[in-house]
């Protein structure tokens, strides 16, 4: 379950640069360097991780209620 946790959030990292890449720097004509607390800070967006594993948690509730239909 870590690795995939793992695996998981570097794609969400990975489509969030792609999103947000490249800005350059008006002054210098540098690159800027997005690191990965600037990326959070920027989408403002939950941790995928969380939100999948709050939906699995939603999901498994439905599942115990539905009985034996």
């Amino acid at each position: 379950m870590l690795r995939e946790e793992h695996m998981l959030g570097a794609f969400e990292k990975r489509v969030l640069r792609k999103l947000l890449w490249p800005e350059r720097d008006e002054v210098t004509g540098e690159w800027k360097r997005l690191y990965n607390k600037g990326v959070y800070e920027v989408c403002s967006s939950s941790n995928i991780i969380l939100v999948t594993k709050s939906i699995r948690i939603r999901w498994s509730g439905h599942v115990a209620r539905m009985g034996d239909r």
